[in-house]
Order: structure tokens, then C-alpha cells, then sequence
């Protein structure tokens, strides 16, 4: 049986006996963005590398990627160490280096940190309530123009979507930069961490909404919390997550962006913070 294309894209090998908490991979085309690997698959390589580890405990909880660098085409390496472990906690440094095929040398292109947890039942409570939106409801699904990641996820948006007029005209209001939308797999696939981290990146620039004019941005660095262990991503199975993405403030070449992910019964699954560069 073929792999899926995201476990294609996630494919590490051990580096070596002497090298345990290193792995190779290789990036992929099919989720190549605009000018390198789609962010939300360089942040799934990150948790794919914790949770190989032999000395892993529990599962993620946390996790924040920077990318320092771009991630050219090729075969890169990841360090993922357990720097600490608690009694139920456990925390993570990761490193991905390339390196240059002409000089030979190597340089640090992401750094991460993770936290990983084993989880107990407590009393528990959600704040943020699922948006009352319906998949069948939702536009037809879309995908960028020169970002070919897209092209492996059934997006639909139900309010936010792409500008239609890409004419610079300020949006205003309160909402004016609020996505919602469905996302899952296309294929489908089993919902889990890693596809999770991936998803909470799967949203445009904010900017682009905000004042529509496709100035080039990218992220610098995003946080993701799991809220969800991994018994609740196996109940979500591979239908859609609801997902909804809006920017805080525009300043100076950098805007925020919050997100949030509900599997289709209503749980919050996930949410992230990034901070984004964009081009005036």
C-alpha cells in the first residue's frame, strides 16, 4: 500500500547508533510552498522527531517552532533531546541543520522546543466554544496559487476566504481579519499530532485579508498547545477540523495570528500563536 503523502513528508531515519536522538529526512514537493517546505509540515517533522525518541514520556503538549532560516529542497538532519524530565513532564530542545552542497557546511535552519506530558483526568472545562458552522455549508474548497501544500488539504471556508479583488482596499471592523474554515486531509488521513501541528498553520496570511494586496510574508516563529490527548485525534478520525484564525495587530513589518481547531463533535483540539513578517 502506497503512503500517504503527509507520512511520505514525515519519513525519518535514524542517523546512527552513536547519534540517537538524530534523524535524517528529506523535504518534500508535494508540500512545497511558495519559496520552501510549507511551515506547518517543517513543525510536524519537529513532533515526528520527539515522539521516535526512545526516552520519550507521555505525548506533546506544547510546541514552538522558529524558523531561523530557509529550508532548501533536499535532505536535512533533526536533533530532537530531552533536556529535562519530570515526573509527568518532560522538555525538548530541537534542532534542524542543512547542509550547503558546495561549501560543506553545516547551519542551523530551525530551532524548537516541546514540552511533552503524561496527562490525568481532572476536572476539566472549555472556554472557547465551537462557532456554530456547518461543513456542508461551507465555499467550495480552494487552494494557492504556487503552493502546492495546499493541494493536499480539503480547505473550505465558510467566512474569511480568499479576497476575490485583490485591490488593496482596507477591511475594517472589528472581524476584519477573521478566518473560519474546514480543513482535513486530502486524502483523508487519522487525525494526530503531527497532522495537528501541521493544521494549525494552515491558514493564509493575515494581511492578505486584512488590506488585500499578496505582499510576500512568512511565519517566524508559532506556538501550538494540544489540548486533546491522543485517544480524543483518534475519535476525530479524518473528517474536517473547524478552524478559525484571526491577526491581533499590524505593526512594523510583523502581525500575530490566533487559531483555533475543534474536531466536527465540538472539541477543542488545539490552539496556536504565531508571529508573521510581511512585506509593505
Amino acid at each position: 500500500m502506497n503512503k500517504h503523502p503527509f507520512d511520505a513528508a514525515m519519513h525519518l531515519e535514524a542517523a546512527g547508533s552513536d547519534r540517537p536522538d538524530t534523524w535524517r529526512g528529506e523535504t518534500s514537493p508535494a508540500y512545497w510552498n511558495m519559496v520552501g517546505p510549507f511551515g506547518g509540515t517543517t513543525a510536524a517533522i519537529a513532533v515526528r522527531a520527539v515522539m521516535l525518541h526512545p526516552l520519550l514520556l507521555g505525548e506533546p503538549i506544547a510546541l514552538t517552532v522558529n524558523y531561523a532560516a530557509a529550508l532548501a529542497a533536499g535532505v536535512f538532519e533533526i536533533t530532537a533531546t530531552p533536556v529535562r524530565t519530570n515526573r509527568s513532564t518532560q522538555h525538548w530542545t530541537i534542532e534542524l541543520r542543512q547542509t550547503d552542497p558546495v561549501t560543506g557546511s553545516s547551519s542551523v535552519v530551525t530551532t524548537a522546543t516541546a514540552v511533552t506530558a503524561v496527562r490525568r483526568t481532572t476536572w476539566s472545562a472549555n472556554e472557547s466554544p465551537m462557532p456554530q458552522l456547518d461543513v456542508v455549508n461551507a465555499g467550495p474548497r480552494f487552494s494557492f496559487d504556487n503552493a502546492e501544500w495546499t493541494n493536499r488539504y480539503d480547505i473550505r471556508a465558510a467566512r474569511g476566504g480568499l479576497p476575490e479583488d485583490w485591490d488593496g482596499a482596507e477591511a475594517g471592523g472589528d472581524d476584519a481579519s477573521l478566518t473560519q474554515l474546514w480543513v482535513r486531509d486530502e486524502p483523508p488521513r487519522q487525525l494526530d499530532f503531527a497532522s495537528l501541528a501541521s493544521m494549525s498553520d494552515a491558514f493564509y496570511p493575515r494581511v492578505w485579508l486584512r488590506r488585500p494586496v499578496r505582499v510576500p510574508a512568512g511565519t517566524v516563529s508559532i506556538t501550538t498547545y494540544f489540548h486533546a490527548g491522543s485517544a480524543q485525534l483518534a475519535q476525530s478520525g479524518s473528517t474536517h477540523l473547524l478552524g478559525q484564525a484571526r491577526a491581533h495587530v499590524f505593526s512594523n513589518g510583523f502581525f500575530d495570528q490566533t487559531a483555533h481547531l475543534w474536531n466536527e463533535a465540538g472539541q477543542l483540539l488545539a490552539t496556536s500563536h504565531q508571529i508573521v513578517y510581511y512585506k509593505n
